[in-house]
């Protein structure tokens, strides 16, 4: 028996050093850990177990059966992170660059499958250079099941991707479909085709850190959710994000022990919006007076500005954030504004988080760009995401509600279960300057002083109509709130709303404006 022992340790040490220690070395030296430095930084020390360790590819072709593979090129398993349970896989580059094949791609499927059994969370580190060649139909069948099962577990199990190296033609699509993207500056790579083919096809040339880096799909695609400059930081920055998520669908998301006050009282906020309408403040630092201890997780930070999307803490317990950002585009909801949001709150939704929706809002992005990209059908995104939420919904509006955006920022008629407004709120067809141009267009131009009189007229508007306590008269704001006191107010909102029940009509599942 002690040889038989000895065998399998043998055995097991060789699969853990994967492709070897000079590829090992090679990998640090191209600034990035191995998939098993990775598995041992997410899970708690001592808690992750393996899965599969022995599993080898069957590929005969082309000289593979003289390959060794070593866990064909994926770790796979199961661990807790902060006591909590969480299944991954790793893509290991240092062996057949982490390509995929397949009993690799059945290795992922089986920690998906179980992942989903168990109501668990399952995190995808993304180290490969795309389908193994070698296995031709194989490989891309194994792509075919994988995203399959993400399909299935979608709004079931949280999934995380992390892009962790080269993420290149179908290997892009099952990160495509999970919950969150991370990716590391000047490592990260994502693109359905390379620079190469590019060049060919277009003759446009191109740089893989431009076509798909970290930046470019935080900033401009927005595929990617969080950028982080090291892979230790953005696995912390992964922990973080699942002490904001439950296990699954049918649970709630850990409270935790916070120290903060219900009842802090924030003078700041009665000074924060400047008196001139038109005057542009940063909606970030209302977050973070009203949050737990200041805290304010982001969530797609880099990527359409003019809305906020991310997690707070309020009492202990997560709060999902949509807020105007009035600092960028003067807070307009644009194409990738109402895209950003739609997602964010259709994610809260199928997790059980709360939404908090804070509204400066002047409208939609104006312009023929925004109307050819189809701001129509975008901005319906954002409609139909709040109507078809069922979690405790929250809105309070800090300065501007006009029109079509009042609405899309969850108004009383798309479900929000309180509506709170501060004193100097507006909501309104649109803003009294332009509402006043067209009303009283004609006592302006006949008046003796054109300027003094539409002056007037605005404030005349401004106080009969876009006026909070208008909107409180009809019901739909539930309660005007002296701005230092919204954190209690909001707190004690959702506390009532915690045992709030409500369904939607059975169907298979309604037809989202994508």
């Amino acid at each position: 028996m002690k040889e038989k022992i000895q065998q399998l340790l043998d055995a097991e040490k060789k699969i853990k050093l994967g492709g070897g220690e000079e590829r090992i070395a090679k990998q640090h030296k191209s600034g990035k850990l191995t998939a098993r430095e990775r598995i041992n930084l997410l899970f708690d020390e001592g808690s992750f177990v393996e899965l599969d360790k022995f599993v080898e590819h069957r590929c005969t072709n082309f000289g593979m059966e003289k390959v060794k593979a070593p866990a064909d090129g994926v770790v796979t398993g199961y661990g807790t992170v902060n006591g909590r349970l969480v299944f991954a896989f790793a893509q290991d580059f240092t062996v057949l660059g982490g390509s995929l094949g397949e009993m690799h791609a059945s290795k992922i499927c089986k920690v998906q499958d179980m992942a989903l059994k168990m109501g668990a969370p399952i995190i995808g580190f993304n180290d490969s250079g795309g389908a193994r060649i070698q296995e031709g139909v194989d490989a891309l069948s194994g792509y075919g099941k994988i995203f399959y099962r993400n399909t299935i577990a979608s709004g079931s199990i949280p999934q995380i991707s992390v892009i962790m190296g080269p993420s290149a033609g179908g290997a892009v699509y099952s990160p495509a479909l999970t919950d969150f993207i991370f990716m590391v500056e000047n490592t990260s790579r994502m693109f359905i085709t390379g620079p190469q083919v590019i060049k060919s096809v277009t003759g446009q040339e191109v740089s893989q850190e431009e076509l798909g880096g970290a930046s470019t799909h935080n900033k401009v695609s927005g595929v990617a959710h969080f950028m982080d400059k090291t892979e230790e930081e953005c696995i912390e920055r992964i922990k973080e994000l699942l002490s904001f998520l439950p296990s699954n669908n049918l649970e709630d998301a850990p409270a935790f022990e916070t120290g903060d006050s219900i009842n802090r009282i924030e003078e700041g906020l009665n000074e924060i919006v400047p008196v001139n309408p038109n005057k542009p403040y940063d909606m970030k630092e209302v977050i973070k007076l009203i949050a737990d201890n200041g805290y304010f997780f982001e969530v797609h930070e880099y990527f359409a500005q003019n809305i906020i999307t991310g997690f707070i803490r309020l009492n202990g317990k997560p709060v999902g954030v949509v807020a105007n950002q009035p600092r960028i585009l003067a807070g307009c909801l644009d194409i990738n504004a109402s895209d950003k949001a739609a997602r964010f709150i259709r994610t809260c939704d199928a997790f059980n988080i709360p939404l908090l929706n804070l509204v400066d809002v002047p409208g939609f992005l104006p312009g023929v760009e925004q109307e050819y990209g189809g701001i129509i059908r975008h901005g319906a995104k954002m409609l139909y995401a709040y109507s078809e939420a069922t979690v405790p919904k929250v809105t309070l509006i800090i300065r501007k509600a006009y029109g079509g955006a009042y609405l899309a920022m969850c108004s009383k008629d798309l479900g929000a279960d309180q509506v709170f407004a501060w004193p100097n709120a507006e909501i309104a067809v649109m803003g009294p300057d332009g509402a006043a141009n067209i009303i009283f267009k004609k006592d302006i131009e006949n008046s003796d002083n054109p300027i003094e009189t539409r002056q007037e007229k605005i404030n005349e508007y401004r106080n009969t109509i876009a006026s909070p306590y208008i909107a409180a008269q009809r019901g739909f704001v539930d309660d005007v709130l002296v701005p230092s006191t919204t954190r209690p107010r909001l707190i004690s909102a959702f506390e009532m709303l915690e045992s709030k029940r409500e369904s939607r009509p059975a169907k298979k599942h309604g037809n989202m404006p994508l």
